[in-house]
């Protein structure tokens, strides 16, 4: 993917944090210059902790066998099974924020990606990367705005009294990167499809050489590897090459983990992209 000489633009003040959680500043991995000379993205700390994971994935070769030992891997490590141990006291936390783990928000934004689970993946893309959230239910104009402040008591309260869900999210991005190296060896994007009947979701920032658009993505976005499954969301269908790096997860990394046999979620910014209509 070649970008065009006159594409300088890079992430937006307004749409960035100063500091994150990651190997590269919000303003860099935004961007896009990333979009088309990406590299890895590492959140801090995560594969040195869980070394023996990988450890234990390098010598399998089969997806499916994967899958299982990293479901079992963070069954373990989190007791998910016994909460309990995990120094949950039974009977004073209900039984939905027992059961707040990484599928549940997975499949959450799945069903709804304005809903809780949808706030809570946002927010976490905000402090791990550092991009805001731009959408949630509705534009969030600012994060001074009463939308922006509606949105963090949902995800506030999406993460009340759960399991270090956002330590279980960092592994699931992390093991999800390691999955997509070894699938695609040889590649650093995937051309990805996005339906939409609600343009004000993408901020479009102006027009690439190519006659392509410059556009703010929301900092999370399902997206689908099949165009003819894009039409399906809507009138407008976006195009765009998308580094491996921005996956943080899709349908086939586990087994039954979306609804959608195609969808990849992926993390935003700004993207040069084809903005078609049917």
């Amino acid at each position: 993917m070649e970008e065009s000489p006159q594409v300088t633009t890079s992430l937006p003040r307004h749409a960035r944090l100063p500091i994150n959680r990651c190997n590269l500043p919000a303003v860099i991995l935004g961007g896009v210059t990333y979009q088309t000379h990406p590299v890895p993205l590492e959140l801090d700390g995560v594969r040195a902790f869980h070394q023996h994971l990988f450890t234990l994935l390098a010598p399998m070769d089969s997806h499916r066998e994967r899958a299982a030992l990293f479901v079992d891997y963070m069954a373990a490590h989190f007791c998910l099974d016994d909460l309990e141990q995990a120094g949950l006291s039974p009977g004073r936390v209900r039984k939905s924020r027992r059961n707040a783990n990484y599928l549940r928000m997975v499949r959450g934004w799945s069903f709804d990606s304005d809903g809780r689970e949808g706030a809570v993946l946002k927010h976490w893309v905000e402090t791990r990367f550092g991009l805001l959230a731009r959408h949630h239910a509705g534009p969030l104009d600012g994060r001074d705005s009463d939308a922006y402040q509606q949105y963090l008591a949902a995800g506030s309260h999406g993460l009340y009294g759960t399991n270090a869900l956002e330590a279980q999210l960092d592994l699931l991005y992390t093991y999800c990167q390691y999955e997509l190296t070894r699938q695609h060896p040889e590649e650093t994007h995937l051309t990805l499809y996005r339906g939409s009947n609600r343009m004000d979701e993408h901020e479009v920032l102006g027009r690439c050489d190519d006659g392509g658009s410059l556009v703010l993505l929301n900092n999370l976005n399902s997206f689908t590897s099949e165009r003819e499954r894009a039409d399906e969301f809507g009138d407008y269908i976006l195009t765009a090459e998308v580094p491996l790096a921005k996956i943080s997860f899709y349908n086939g990394l586990l087994p039954g983990m979306l609804k959608g046999e195609d969808e990849l979620v992926v993390i935003g910014g700004v993207y040069a992209v084809r903005m078609d209509t049917l």
